[in-house]
């Protein structure tokens, strides 16, 4: 759950966006540091996205204060000190979501298609092309399992898109009446 933590500060305490010296050397140091202190913030939430956010907020509230910062060699230390009070501010305004209720809230879980089953479908498709002919077999291929449309597979084997449709759909006829494939209809 991410929480905002940053209100709306006054257009008087954010220095101007991208102000010379003192947005480079933010810059730097963030492209320098992002990595450790993402990973400071990770360890302090539980969910990458929310360590992503707080670490946002805490650079921001740092940003906001860079000129203010006398020691730029203690920055990991003032930023380290953002995360873990924001961190706090936000456990301290979570609302509780939840509370304890006579039936689960949770839906029914849909039962997943075993995959055995799916490669078992797989293969006797497979075969069911396979058995088509070539030609067939090609269009059947470059329509439905490389994702061409009519006028590209057309192009590629060099006839007609009337030819395609036609073809194509004399194939789904036979692919339809596949004894293997019964117990897919």
């Amino acid at each position: 759950m991410t929480t905002p933590v940053c209100t709306r500060a006054s257009k008087a305490a954010v220095p101007p966006y991208g102000t010379g010296a003192l947005y480079s050397s933010f810059s730097s140091y963030v492209r320098a540091r992002g990595p450790v202190l993402l990973r400071t913030a990770r360890s302090l939430t539980a969910n990458p996205s929310d360590a992503e956010d707080l670490l946002q907020t805490a650079l921001t509230k740092t940003y906001v204060a860079w000129d203010r910062i006398e020691d730029h060699r203690a920055l990991d230390g003032y930023v380290r000190r953002a995360l873990l009070n924001t961190r706090t501010s936000q456990w301290r305004k979570r609302k509780v979501d939840e509370f304890a209720c006579e039936e689960l809230p949770e839906p029914e879980t849909v039962p997943t298609p075993d995959p055995a089953d799916q490669q078992v479908l797989h293969d006797a498709m497979w075969r069911a092309v396979m058995k088509l002919p070539d030609r067939q077999r090609a269009m059947v291929v470059l329509r439905y399992y490389e994702d061409l449309s009519e006028a590209q597979t057309a192009e590629i084997l060099g006839v007609s898109v009337g030819t395609v449709k036609s073809a194509v759909s004399r194939a789904l006829g036979k692919l339809r009446e596949d004894p293997e494939l019964g117990p897919v209809r």
